[in-house]
Formats: structure tokens, sequence, C-alpha cells
């Protein structure tokens, strides 16, 4: 089991959304890091992230900033600014690995911190191998 993990919004908007194929897995992930007072670290970048995938995906624009607030909220979770140091390493990792932009500061804070980077997406995991530790939701639960 990892010290740390860094978990995308891909995870918490499926763990939000109940039509989303990981949701269960990805809910009880993230409680059981809760539970466990288990250090979540993530980028600043979550929070637009996702209000915007909520805002547009639910028209609701007052829930999407609820639910921003609410992850603001949480314990355990550690917020790193996206910054010009950081900014550079996820150039640099979007650049080598053709990641989305977005992806790659994910990467750069698990790159940064050593932890494990809990994702959906296939593309991110795949390309990644061998620069950061990935995980999906399911499998950090097995390895728990």
């Amino acid at each position: 089991m990892a010290a740390m993990y860094t978990v995308d919004a891909s995870v918490f908007l499926s763990a939000f959304n109940p039509r989303e194929p990981e949701h269960a897995e990805s809910q009880r992930l993230l409680k059981r890091m809760q539970d466990d007072a288990k250090p979540i670290v993530v980028p600043t970048l979550l929070l637009p992230e996702v209000a915007a995938a909520i805002g547009r995906g639910q028209r609701d624009p007052a829930l999407a900033c609820r639910f921003a607030r609410a992850l603001k909220q949480l314990p355990h979770v550690i917020w790193v600014p996206l910054d010009s140091v950081l900014a550079d390493q996820a150039a640099d990792l979007t650049a080598q690995h053709r990641l989305r932009g977005s992806d790659a500061v994910y990467a750069a804070v698990s790159a940064r911190f050593g932890s494990t980077l809990v994702t959906l997406d296939k593309q991110q995991r795949e390309r990644l191998s061998g620069v950061v530790s990935t995980r999906t939701p399911a499998e950090a639960l097995a390895e728990w």
C-alpha cells in the first residue's frame, strides 16, 4: 500500500455520479482513504475540473460549486498549487509522454510526492508506465 495517493478528477467524478461504470469502486476507495486518514495529494486544478464537468453534465452551476467547495473541505487532502515549477514539470511530461495538459499536472504532482496516481484514464495509465505508479480505484482497493 502506497504512503500517499494522487487521485485525479476522473475518480472524484466517478464517485459523484452513480451512472459511471466505476462508481462503486471510486466511492469505496475515497471513503477508505478518508476513514484511514490516508493522505491524498492533488493539484488545485482538481477544483475547476470537477466544477466544469458537473456544471456541464448536470447543467447545475450551483451544484458544481457546492461539490468543489466540499472537496476543498475534505480532511487529509494536500492541495498543491500549480506554480511555475510544477507547470514546467507538467509541460515536460506532456511533451515526453503525449499527455493532455491536465493529466500531466496530476502526473507531475504524483512524481513530486512519490505518490501513486489513481485514475480511470486508460491513456494516462499506459503513457505514464515507468514514470509514476498508477492504479485504478479497484486496483488500489485490492492492494489495501
